[in-house]
């Protein structure tokens, strides 16, 4: 526990009870999910280390042993979606390691440190000397370190996809969820459909599955694909966040009547800039995203895929444990399907 850092502190910033959150951190079966992953995202955020309790420990001991790291690519602050997804991650990831009987070591990785400090992290964390039976990772981390990782212990990834370490990944179906939100905007009469995403200082090969399921679901639905409507497909001709809005107006004005975001933490901005322009959202232009997560206040509900995270942290804990027992067996990519939502930002074309 951090020296000056206390349960009554993380009470109060989550409005509960120290009891609550004593509960939570002891993994008591009375306390639901979301609670328990709103105590242990807080706990990070304000530096209390998080791991198992005493009796956590000596069921460990008895059962499988050892605890579990996981480590979550983001900084301590809240991050809005950020923190909203990583919640419903860590919910399902305590749950099923409290099912087990197994410890968590729960650890936020700042994206904004220097590589060279993150890869001393691991060194300093010392995953075997802790009795660690493997990681889980959350978030986009650098390849190499991650392979760094992987080396020592057992190691599961959801949805960023570390193929060349050779670490199994827990992912959503891109291809799938991509195929209904175009379809759906094929059916309402929509023809010329852009795709849309952000530019991120870490690589995002989610953003380039989610696009390749968008060109996929172009071609099954016999509509056209144009390169000039996909903005932020590649490395070239980057399109700075703040001017995605002014992109995207000329290209209504040009017959694009339709976006696909390649999440729902872009729609929502675009969804303002566009408003900004005198552009109205569902009735000039329909906007899709992908996540589920819910709209910000003012916000309409958007059009996307519900993505389990939830059921994914539970995958990624059940995978890790199969690989600890089959460290030999092939490299697993689980796929888990979504679910869509038929918001309010879609509409026939103008």
């Amino acid at each position: 526990m951090s020296e000056f850092i206390s349960q009554q502190h993380i009470a109060d910033a989550l409005g509960i009870s120290r009891t609550s959150v004593s509960r939570a951190l002891a993994q008591h079966p009375a306390v639901n999910p979301e609670t328990r992953a709103r105590v242990l995202s807080m706990s990070a955020q304000l530096g209390y280390r998080v791991t198992a309790t005493k009796r956590s420990r000596e069921r460990s001991s008895a059962a499988r042993g050892g605890q579990v790291g996981v480590l979550v690519a983001a900084a301590r602050e809240p991050m809005g979606w950020v923190t909203e997804t990583s919640q419903y991650m860590l919910a399902g990831i305590t749950e099923r390691l409290r099912h087990e009987s197994i410890g968590l070591d729960l650890h936020y990785l700042d994206p904004r440190v220097p590589l060279a400090s993150v890869e001393a992290f691991v060194d300093g964390v010392r995953p075997v000397d802790r009795g660690w039976r493997g990681a889980v990772l959350v978030y986009p981390l650098p390849e190499n370190w991650v392979g760094h990782l992987a080396a020592r212990i057992p190691t599961v990834s959801i949805i960023e996809d570390y193929f060349e370490a050779g670490v199994d990944c827990v992912d959503t179906d891109q291809a799938s969820g991509m195929f209904a939100l175009v379809r759906h905007l094929a059916e309402l009469g929509h023809r010329r459909i852009g795709f849309l995403t952000w530019r991120y200082r870490s690589p995002t090969p989610w953003a380039q599955r989610r696009l390749g399921g968008f060109v996929e679901a172009l071609m099954r639905l016999d509509l056209p694909f144009d390169p000039a409507y996909v903005i932020n497909g590649r490395e070239s001709g980057t399109v700075p966040i703040d001017s995605l809005g002014e992109v995207v107006a000329a290209k209504a004005a040009a017959g694009v009547t339709a976006w696909v975001c390649a999440a729902d933490h872009q729609a929502y901005p675009l969804i303002t800039e566009l408003r900004g322009r005198g552009l109205r959202v569902p009735e000039d232009v329909s906007v899709v995203g992908f996540d589920g997560v819910e709209p910000p206040p003012g916000f309409p509900r958007l059009t996307s895929i519900r993505i389990p995270y939830t059921d994914m942290g539970v995958a990624a804990v059940m995978r890790l444990l199969n690989r600890a027992q089959n460290p030999a067996s092939p490299r697993r990519h689980v796929m888990l399907g979504g679910t869509p939502i038929w918001g309010d930002t879609t509409s026939a074309p103008p």
